[in-house]
């Protein structure tokens, strides 16, 4: 069940998947209206997205043109549908009543972007900021109105489905359980926390806010111990018993004060680099190696979003993850990437690049990183463009001198997919670092490596104290899940298996 989620989940980009849930409760929300079930017509949900969507593109296009910027439609649709949801539909015959705060909701959300901005990177969620924004403006405020008994099921069953997708459950428990805590112990006087609790849950937006706006990427910490700080700061400040003195937080409140703290310990802004060189590294894979606008710090085995114009692109969008296969010790950053026979619009305009093109790299993130402790034994296990990480590491790792004992396994189908052999060889001759290389298609003539999968024996065989490693694990969904699996089997604890970042092949 749960693979054929993840196999549905992974055709779809991260900001599609929003994008569908998002349209799905406003169709919901409409049909439940038409019923009564919902105090809100079909037409005033109408009414209220047209108009939403409609400025948000307009202010969106100007801001975009002035400021010469690459815009993301999904973006502009996203923060206004967010909107719709959170702003209550006007009632019959009080249409153009409610036309200014839906306006000005949708100008802020959009401005906000542009103005709020550092190093090319907004600093809050556009939908919580907006609504603040009007509150004190114009004394209008959302209502939440997301946050109903009727709509609670489709909003709980389509949140997972975001949450398992961008794989930011830490952030989403640690808020949960904090605003738990919290409604529990400030309403344990009240002589029923458990029925307080439950109407918070039912009865509040927290799903709707823990699935969609807390984990933003743009707004969330990198990191996962920062993204747990970040869930009970956001979690605390958003249950309704929170006060100071006679200060309520808001729900919107409650996130832009985690948005405040994401920037205090994140990396700033985003990067704006410039192709160089376009390297066939192997069969169909190549890498792109670009000069950065400025230099920025990374850790080997981080990720960054890499967003890239191209018109039309395609339902896929024009936004990836790909992690850094460079070191930081390298001038150049380089990417990394497996073309196959059906590419996506972006990938066929990532191989159109010329030197001097650019692409906007940004939220840097990740724990798939080495430990601090050089004396940490570890294995690394790679298949095919899963090794990009591992580049970056060895890289690292050679060009510091640092010494540390590592196998590395890494499994293609052809020799000719096996990538960087010049810094796998200089891992080995000058770290002593182990190198396995196995593939699963046939050899050629002359190989001297394995064949076949990595299988139990064989780790068993090269790593005979593998109990006493950490495993990184890096490669497609399917490889990743099942060879935890089978780690899992051989007794390695789930402490010790370390997966890289997988938003999917769409």
């Amino acid at each position: 069940m749960i693979n054929s989620i993840d196999n549905f989940l992974n055709k779809i980009t991260m900001y599609r998947l929003v994008l569908y849930y998002l349209i799905g409760l406003i169709v919901v929300a409409g049909i439940l209206g038409f019923f009564g079930i919902l105090p809100y017509s079909p037409v005033a949900l109408l009414f209220s997205t047209f108009v939403l969507i409609l400025v948000s593109w307009i202010i969106n296009s100007l801001f975009a043109g002035i400021l010469k910027v690459q815009t993301n439609s999904e973006s502009v649709y996203i923060t206004a549908l967010i909107l719709v949801l959170i702003i209550t539909p006007p009632q019959a015959g009080a249409f153009m009543a409610a036309l200014p705060f839906l306006f000005w909701a949708a100008v802020w959300s959009q401005a906000s972007k542009y103005i709020f901005n550092i190093g090319n990177k907004h600093l809050f969620n556009p939908a919580a900021l907006a609504v603040v924004i009007t509150s004190f403006a114009i004394n209008q405020s959302a209502t939440w109105w997301i946050g109903t008994p009727a709509m609670f099921l489709f909003v709980l069953v389509g949140g997972l489905l975001m949450i398992r997708k961008v794989r930011r459950f830490d952030a989403v428990i640690a808020f949960t359980a904090a605003a738990i805590a919290v409604i529990f112990a400030l309403s344990a006087s009240s002589g029923n926390p458990f029925a307080t609790v439950y109407k918070s849950i039912i009865y509040s937006p927290l799903v709707f806010l823990a699935a969609v706006m807390l984990t933003e990427p743009l707004t969330m910490p990198p990191t996962r111990d920062g993204r747990i700080a970040y869930g009970i700061l956001v979690g605390w400040l958003f249950a309704p018993q929170t006060h100071f003195g006679s200060f309520y937080p808001t729900p919107e409140l409650a996130l832009i004060f985690g948005n405040i703290f994401t920037y205090i310990i994140s990396p700033k802004g985003r990067h704006v680099l410039k192709l160089k060189e376009t390297i066939e590294a192997g069969e169909d894979i190549y890498d792109f190696v670009f000069e950065s606008d400025r230099k920025f710090n990374f850790t080997p085995g981080q990720y960054m979003e890499w967003t890239l114009g191209h018109d039309p692109a395609d339902n896929r969008g024009n936004r990836r993850y790909f992690t850094i296969a460079s070191s930081p010790t390298e001038k150049e950053t380089i990417l990394g990437v497996k073309f196959y026979d059906k590419s996506s619009s972006y990938k066929k305009a990532l191989m159109a690049m010329k030197p001097g093109d650019e692409i906007v790299a940004g939220q840097l993130a990740g724990d798939f990183t080495m430990p601090k402790d050089p004396k940490e034994k570890l294995v690394f296990i790679a298949g095919g463009i899963g090794v990009t990480p591992f580049r970056s590491m060895l890289k690292y790792l050679t060009d510091k001198n640092e010494q540390r004992s590592i196998t590395l396994m890494y499994s293609n189908r052809t020799a000719e997919e096996i990538v960087y052999q010049d810094v796998l060889h200089d891992a080995w001759k000058k770290l002593g670092l182990k190198i396995i290389c196995t593939l699963t298609g046939t050899p050629p003539q002359g190989w001297q490596g394995y064949t076949g999968y990595i299988t139990p024996a064989l780790v068993a065989k090269e790593v005979p104290d593998y109990k006493e490693r950490t495993f990184y694990i890096s490669g497609s969904h399917t490889m990743v899940t099942g060879f935890k699996k089978t780690l899992a089997q051989m007794g390695v604890p789930r402490t010790k298996i370390k997966t890289d970042f997988f938003p999917g092949l769409a």
